[in-house]
């Protein structure tokens, strides 16, 4: 496998050194927000960057949470004066307070090279014309790939959100080879191009950098196979500095997170217990790199496992993790039985008469709480016996039955932004 990479120097980095170099900048960073006009500081302020010895001793360390950030509203949280910073970027705020993000010129440099490592991750190189397709924006994805595209010195199209035929003749015309976007966008780029007679091989189009959400295996095999693209996942938060935290390589082998600039741990989600590699929880950040908002061990909400520390094929030392499988809050329980959205849409993929827009319904019927999934056919959609062997697959991941609609394409509402898995129309106490 060829071992292209941004800053080779440091994404090959020996893995004693890589964590000498984190113990080194976690106690700066401790020092520099105990030190910092940030409300967060007081969490520390009995703690010393001489008290940690090892990495082991982080975990003594107090979480971080996107409450006590959302509690400091608006800048209360950054660490330096707001004067010092060049711009913000902020979470959605769809279930409370939003998270503001101010950044210094510092970070937006440090945001550019992570983002560029993320890019050649990709295959990217300078040659390359990478069409930006996320908003421009308080959401920080157009922003964060038009940095890494920057520093990288590719041709960048900034066409933004939305406009999907716009987008189709921006890549063929332009001789665009990689765009980025949020997951489920491709899914309307390709219904698009369907009802326009639109052929994504007849363009340059080589690479597909896709994130914000979770995505199965499954879907990620439907978009390469239809639009003849490598497909490949990038991970990264508001909080943490944006889109760039991670990406995964050709190899396949797993999510690279750039441990010079974060350390990774997974906890126990109900204990906050650490627990060993290969074991999936919660992903929690500390940032080693930022100024404005240093973050020592967020708790990210995000579920996923540490799979390895080895080198990969692909030359790069950090640590891997494994694809999101979905967040705290995405858990779903109904009957009893605990489960992702990413899970269905993983068995829903399986099926070519079933196109990529789906949605899970969850209502109390007489007292008892029943799912229906809603699904739009692509083409000729469902034999009958395909839909007698869905029923079966849902019903033995499951352990119950659930209704299933197959309905004409278009049925379910097209939003901007993020696509809409669940309706839950239950109560809540």
């Amino acid at each position: 496998m060829k071992k292209r990479m941004f800053n080779p120097e440091m994404e090959t980095l020996p893995r004693e050194e890589i964590e000498k170099l984190q113990l080194e900048r976690l106690r700066r960073t401790l020092r520099f927000l105990k030190n910092s006009r940030s409300k967060l500081k007081e969490k520390y302020k009995d703690i010393e960057p001489e008290d940690i010895k090892t990495l082991e001793d982080l975990k003594y360390l107090p979480f971080t949470t996107k409450d006590e950030l959302r509690d400091c509203y608006p800048f209360d949280h950054i660490a330096v004066p707001i004067e010092n910073c060049a711009r913000m970027h902020m979470s959605s705020g769809t279930t409370g307070v939003p998270v503001i993000n101010a950044m210094t010129r510092g970070d937006i440099t440090q945001w550019g090279e992570i983002m560029a490592r993320c890019l050649v991750c990709a295959t990217l190189t300078p040659e390359d014309r990478l069409q930006i397709m996320p908003s421009f924006g308080l959401f920080n994805g157009g922003f964060g790939f038009h940095y890494g595209a920057e520093t990288l010195s590719c041709f960048i199209v900034p066409t933004g959100a939305g406009r999907s035929l716009l987008q189709l003749k921006f890549i063929k015309e332009l001789g665009v080879t990689a765009i980025g976007a949020i997951a489920s966008y491709p899914a309307r780029l390709l219904e698009v191009a369907k009802e326009n007679g639109f052929d994504f091989r007849e363009t340059k189009l080589r690479v597909a950098i896709l994130g914000a959400e979770t995505w199965s295996d499954e879907y990620r095999a439907r978009l390469e196979k239809e639009m003849g693209v490598k497909t490949f996942d990038i991970i990264g938060m508001t909080e943490t500095g944006g889109v760039g935290l991670g990406i995964d390589c050709e190899a396949r082998a797993g999510i690279h997170v750039w441990e010079d600039h974060y350390i990774v741990e997974i906890v126990d989600p109900e204990t906050g217990e650490v627990l060993p590699d290969g074991k999936q929880g919660e992903m929690v950040v500390t940032t080693l790199t930022r100024e404005g908002l240093p973050l020592i061990r967020y708790r990210t909400r995000d579920i996923t496992a540490i799979l390895s520390r080895e080198p990969c094929a692909c030359g790069r030392t950090h640590l891997r993790v494994a694809r999101i499988k979905g967040r705290c809050d995405d858990m779903l329980k109904v009957k009893g039985v605990n489960f992702y959205p990413s899970q269905i849409e993983a068995i829903l993929m399986k099926y070519e008469g079933i196109a990529p827009y789906y949605q899970i319904v969850i209502e109390t019927v007489k007292g008892k709480d029943e799912i229906t999934i809603i699904a739009e056919k692509k083409d000729g959609g469902l034999t009958e016996k395909e839909l007698e062997r869905l029923h079966l697959e849902l019903y033995d991941f499951l352990g119950f039955h659930c209704k299933i609609q197959i309905v004409p394409e278009g049925t379910i509402q097209r939003v901007p932004g993020k696509a809409v898995r669940v309706v839950d129309k239950r109560k809540k106490t």
